[in-house]
């Protein structure tokens, strides 16, 4: 039997000051740390009352969003939906998502499907402020 153990919040470099964003986002990328050859996995937890900076939509890229740790809001192209603990949230190729956390901050896994390899940034487009106002 063959398996990859780690934490995500002791083995993982948080990349959150990559994204130019508030003070205290944590963004810990666990897709290549575990080996996942066909999925993809991140915890991020955004500070109270913090909008991530950036939208993104993918071209092949199913993902699901499940809030493990406080509450928040998603913009799912138009539509803002609530969230709170275990909520999960399924968003299809060719929807823009952002979120923003609540007053006690948010928490969320990231799982995405399948896993693209080298060429995962040729399915991935983002754009900074997309969720404006």
């Amino acid at each position: 039997m063959s398996f990859t153990h780690k934490n995500l919040k002791q083995d993982l470099d948080d990349v959150g000051s990559n994204f130019d964003g508030a003070p205290g986002l944590e963004f810990r990328m666990a897709t290549h740390a575990l080996g996942l050859e066909q999925s993809g996995l991140s915890y991020q937890s955004i500070p109270p009352g913090y909008r991530f900076p950036y939208g993104h939509t993918h071209k092949t890229q199913e993902e699901v969003f499940v809030v493990v740790g406080g509450s928040g809001r998603m913009k799912l192209d138009d539509e803002v939906v609530e969230l709170k603990q275990w909520d999960a949230v399924r968003v299809p190729p060719g929807v823009w998502r952002g979120y923003e956390a609540g007053p006690e901050g948010l928490e969320i896994l990231v799982i995405g499907a399948p896993s693209l390899g080298e060429a995962q940034r040729e399915d991935v487009e983002g754009r900074r402020d997309w969720w404006a106002a």
